[in-house]
């Protein structure tokens, strides 16, 4: 067994709220916004995935890095999160094809994090008070200065992060002689959707966020795909009018999370910033098609306005989450689009919703 004397840390949050801990990964300062995952597993796949860019992330199970980390459980190349929140970091894992430790792996990647925070009552209290930006410091210095240094750092609201999680150069994933090609804008897309892509039998060119509707057309896809990603989809002015483009040309076209938020804005449906946001692996949605309930994965801090969405004559509301009831699926009348705000591709997380992925393939068949 491994044992370690740590270092104290302190959490402060932007209104002066105070969490104590102890440190992990490595020794400093790390900003962002607050906000808490109830998953109970996956916890490499979330510290991966980049729409958690810009993100400090509570983990609401008490046990964090128990088993371990594995090289093919990721979303993405490098952690994403900006920072940990945890209750229990465990030194120590017990998985046989685990690849190493939490531990080492938060200090090859520099991240900053803090453990033995009761995190039941800082989840309770992101409840109750919302989403806003904190530091995790364990480099002592003082909450004065902290405080001063959080008033710097930007809200989530406005801020434009697709940017700085999406490639530079477009690259190929699956079997180039595979039936359907698909288009797909990184907007900071998770690995998952592009499996679950290739084992549907297509080959996807994955384009920059700033790529033109030309690039990608002359690719000469079978369908368009519109990633998940960080931050607020409205000041991403290009890409809703690479949307636009594409619904011009009526070429089937499939949004996941900010991507479906991305195609409501194209169709002149506002957006905005959620109290708390739904992150977790056990969201419920109603498909209003067919009548059933879904067991789903999220993880956004935004949402298409329903009442824009319902008084549009061109869109239908297809699923609802059933907790608030915000818009969760949505789909063109008179154009081959269809979107979805959590995530179906579910790593880690239930499979009731991957038929969307069949749906697209349907949708480009025709």
């Amino acid at each position: 067994m491994k044992y370690t004397t740590r270092q104290k840390a302190i959490l402060l949050l932007s209104d002066g709220t105070i969490f104590h801990g102890k440190s992990i990964g490595v020794s400093g300062k790390s900003f962002g916004e607050l906000c808490f995952n109830t998953g109970m597993t996956g916890y490499q796949e979330i510290f991966t995935d980049p729409s958690y860019f810009g993100q400090i992330m509570v983990t609401t199970n008490a046990h964090i890095g128990n088993y371990g980390v594995n090289d093919k459980e990721v979303e993405s190349d490098t952690i994403k999160i900006a920072g940990l929140v945890c209750r229990n970091f465990s030194y120590n894992y017990s998985r046989d094809d685990a690849s190493g430790s939490l531990e080492d792996y938060f200090k090859d990647q520099n991240l900053i994090g803090i453990s033995d925070v009761d995190t039941r009552a800082l989840t309770a209290y992101i409840r109750d008070n919302g989403a806003q930006n904190a530091v995790i410091c364990t480099d002592y210095t003082s909450v004065e200065d902290l405080k001063k240094l959080l008033t710097d750092v930007p809200d989530m609201k406005g801020l434009e992060l697709a940017s700085k999680v999406s490639v530079t150069e477009p690259y190929f994933y699956g079997d180039e002689n595979a039936t359907y090609r698909i288009a797909a804008l990184d907007l900071g897309i998770k690995t998952n959707i592009l499996r679950n892509f290739a084992k549907r039998d297509c080959y996807i060119k994955v384009f920059p966020y700033n790529a033109t509707y030309e690039e990608m057309a002359a690719f000469n896809p079978d369908g368009y795909f519109l990633s998940n990603g960080p931050g607020d989809p409205e000041p991403l002015e290009g890409v809703i009018g690479v949307a636009k483009e594409i619904l011009a040309n009526d070429k089937p076209l499939f949004g996941i999370c900010l991507g479906h938020q991305i195609i409501g804005l194209a169709n002149g449906i506002s957006t905005f910033k959620m109290f708390g946001g739904h992150r977790g692996i056990n969201h419920p949605v109603k498909n209003l098609i067919t009548g059933k309930g879904e067991i789903s994965s999220q993880n956004h801090g935004f949402a298409v306005n329903r009442e824009e969405v319902e008084a549009h004559p061109d869109i239908e509301i297809v699923q609802v989450h059933i907790n608030d009831n915000t818009v969760a699926g949505m789909k063109m009348k008179s154009k081959n689009c269809f979107s979805v705000q959590y995530h179906p591709e579910a790593s880690p997380g239930p499979h009731d919703s991957s038929y969307l992925f069949d749906e697209f393939i349907q949708r480009m068949q025709k």
